[in-house]
């Protein structure tokens, strides 16, 4: 029995990975419970919130009905079958009940208690504005905080902070280039705007990631120039600038770039001795605490969110969390002391915000030489798959044009033969008879002549 495509057409198409596990999380929902709902193993389910894998068919539609947001419920007047009741202080000043109003007057405007109507999205959106996508790093040390709640912590040196969990980054909301009867924004224009808005403050932060200004510059290039080769992708994503993020980081923390000379060592840490400490203490941090812990304190992340942008399980990424705090905390005392563990978050915000904004960190090119360099590789990358199928053409032509069209059996190789009888006749004269029959010559015969041998 053939599956029909119109059941898989039916099925709603379903969210980015980190945001199958933030719903999943916000539903208070384990793997094991979504597993034994949809019926397959923890694995499974893991696999589809990391994005190796994805749901198909019946499995899909449960999965999609388990992790779906809760509808918001929209208070709406509902029509009643009631009589108009007009009272004699409205009859008295000349009022009409709505239904002998004439058709051309107008009617009545909404309540104040209605929520008005969001505006239609347009098909290709710029991308979302992102609290943590700011420049705040390149703002200058002011970095005045946008509203109280979890730091924001975009793209911005860390410092500022988020405003609430409605809020949070890659939302869609309706920007004035939105606006019905306006003209749309082209991928162009939303690329630049991102690229403008994330790209200095995600310089600084991946600056604190790997110790290298060279390498932060390069790393946050080469994940915008990867973004817009991506684009249709990374637009309709709910976190642009944590898609861009998320790849400028893998990119700065990959171990092959020791094998580079000029980013082999660190640079030189700051000469202020408490950003120095902190500094070393950063660096010395593996890889994966270091991430960790410059997600959730100095970007601002949740900890579900920091989870699933570092391919962890939460009680994993909390483990490395409270370890990097406390390696840190061995070098600066001030975080030693603090008395819980939200006022000690704060400090490390602000510590971290300070640092990245004090050093000196080279300027990213502009945004159109970032998409001309990406649409320049995307072409010569694209052109040596060509050539290489070219090529793999032709070496295959000239196989089958030289190869022979029939078997041919192999010479065997020669073998010495035994047990042979000589061959019969006179055999050739050896030294010896040939040494004999010289000196009979040249001898004299004395003898009857039978006796005598004739040399001819």
């Amino acid at each position: 029995m053939t599956r029909s495509t119109t059941d898989e057409a039916a099925v709603p198409p379903l969210p980015s990975p980190k945001e199958r596990r933030r719903l999943r999380e916000a539903k208070s929902l384990s793997e094991d419970e979504v597993a034994a709902a949809v019926g397959v193993t923890r694995a499974t389910v893991r696999s589809w919130e990391t994005g190796r894998t994805s749901p198909r068919g019946r499995k899909r539609a449960l999965y999609a009905k388990l992790i779906a947001p809760e509808p918001t419920v929209k208070p709406t007047a509902k029509p009643t079958a009631k009589p108009t009741v007009v009272t004699a202080k409205a009859a008295a000043a000349g009022a009409r009940p709505a239904a002998d109003r004439p058709a051309a007057e107008p009617a009545a405007a909404p309540a104040a208690t209605d929520p008005p109507e969001a505006p239609p999205l347009p098909e290709a959106p710029p991308p979302p504005s992102d609290p943590r996508a700011g420049a705040g790093a390149a703002d200058g040390p002011s970095g005045a905080p946008e509203a109280p709640g979890r730091p924001s912590g975009a793209a911005d040196a860390p410092g500022e902070r988020r405003t609430s969990p409605a809020e949070a980054p890659g939302e869609r909301r309706t920007s004035p280039a939105e606006a019905p009867g306006e003209r749309r924004t082209s991928p162009a224009e939303a690329f630049d705007e991102l690229y403008a808005r994330t790209a200095p403050g995600l310089v600084r932060q991946t600056y604190l990631l790997s110790g290298r200004r060279a390498l932060a510059r390069e790393s946050v290039e080469r994940a915008f120039e990867l973004a817009w080769q991506r684009w249709p992708e990374v637009a309709v994503d709910r976190d642009p600038a944590g898609w861009v993020r998320a790849a400028a980081y893998e990119y700065a923390m990959s171990p092959w770039h020791r094998l580079r000379r000029t980013h082999r060592h660190p640079d030189a840490p700051p000469t202020e001795p408490g950003k120095r400490a902190l500094f070393d203490a950063l660096l010395d941090l593996p890889p994966a605490y270091r991430r960790t812990l410059l997600l959730y304190d100095g970007v601002g992340l949740d900890l579900p969110e920091t989870a699933a942008e570092t391919e962890a399980s939460t009680p994993a990424a909390a483990g490395r969390l409270m370890t990097a705090r406390a390696a840190v905390a061995e070098r600066l005392p001030e975080l030693a002391e603090a008395d819980s563990p939200a006022e000690q978050s704060a400090l490390l915000h602000d510590r971290l915000g300070g640092l990245a904004r004090a050093e000196h960190v080279p300027v990213p090119r502009p945004a159109r030489a970032v998409r001309t360099g990406s649409e320049n590789k995307a072409r010569l990358w694209t052109r040596a798959a060509v050539a290489g199928v070219a090529l793999l053409i032709a070496v295959t032509g000239l196989t089958l044009h030289t190869a022979p069209t029939h078997y041919e059996q192999p010479i065997s190789p020669p073998e010495r033969v035994g047990g042979v009888p000589p061959r019969g006749g006179p055999q050739k004269l050896t030294a010896q008879d040939l040494k004999l029959q010289k000196s009979l010559g040249e001898q004299l015969a004395h003898g009857p002549e039978r006796l005598v041998p004739e040399l001819r």
